[in-house]
C-alpha cells in the first residue's frame, strides 16, 4: 500500500468585507506572480515517487477563507484519508490542522504533521487569522499525531518565525526545522521536505 500525504494549501482571509475588497484593489500585482505558476505542492508527487499517493485538495475561497468552510470540505475529504498518512499545512493551512486535530477527534491514525510557515496567532502576523484561533490547549494535537515538525524561515515576511517558538511552548515533544532563506516557502521545489517524508 502507498504512503499517503495529504497537504492542505495556505489562503488569506479579512477581518470585514472592505478589507478583501481592498486587498483585491491594491494588492501587488506583477508579471511574475502571474506567470509562476505552481509552487512545491505542485510537484510533490512527482518527487516523492510511485510508493507515494498525494492528495492536494484545493480548498475553498483560497483568497477570502473562513475556517467553518475549510472544516466542512476537510470532513468530506476524511473518507479518503487512509490510516498513517502524512498531514501537511502551509501557512493557514497549518494553523487550520492544528485548530482542526486540537478540536476533534481525527477517525485515522495520522504518522507525522507538518506545519510550514504556519502562524499560532496574529500578534505578529502581516495578516489576520479572523476565525483560524486556536484553542486554549494543543494537547489533543499532540495526542493525535505520532510526530509534529514545524518547519519555519527566519526570512519569513508573512509569518515571523518567532510563531514557531509560540508552537514549540504548545507541544514541547515537536521538532523544529528553520531555514534561513526560504520566506513563505513559495518555492519550486522542496528537497528537505521531500527527504523528511522519505524518512518517516
Amino acid at each position: 500500500m502507498k504512503q499517503q500525504v495529504f497537504v492542505i494549501h495556505g489562503g488569506t482571509s479579512f477581518d470585514t468585507h472592505e478589507d478583501y475588497i481592498s486587498f483585491l484593489k491594491t494588492r501587488e500585482l506583477t508579471l511574475e506572480r502571474l506567470t509562476q505558476g505552481e509552487d512545491w505542492k505542485a510537484s510533490l508527487s512527482d518527487e516523492l515517487g510511485e510508493s507515494f499517493e498525494v492528495l492536494v485538495p484545493k480548498m475553498p475561497n483560497g483568497t477570502n477563507v473562513r475556517y467553518l468552510e475549510w472544516q466542512i470540505w476537510f470532513e468530506r475529504c476524511i473518507p479518503f484519508i487512509q490510516d498513517n498518512a502524512i498531514l501537511i499545512g502551509q501557512s493557514l493551512g497549518g494553523i487550520f490542522l492544528a485548530k482542526y486535530l486540537s478540536e476533534n477527534s481525527f477517525p485515522k491514525s495520522i504518522r507525522a504533521t507538518l506545519l510550514v510557515g504556519a502562524p499560532f496567532d496574529d500578534t505578529s502576523t502581516v495578516e489576520s487569522l479572523t476565525d483560524f484561533v486556536l484553542p486554549s490547549s494543543l494537547e489533543k494535537f499532540a495526542t493525535q499525531s505520532e510526530a509534529i515538525y514545524l518547519i519555519h524561515s527566519k526570512d519569513d515576511p508573512v509569518v515571523p518565525v518567532e510563531q514557531t517558538e509560540k508552537y514549540m511552548q504548545a507541544l514541547p515533544k515537536a521538532q523544529k526545522v528553520i531555514f534561513d532563506d526560504r520566506g513563505h516557502f513559495n518555492q519550486k521545489k522542496f528537497p528537505e521536505v521531500v527527504s523528511l517524508i522519505q524518512s518517516l
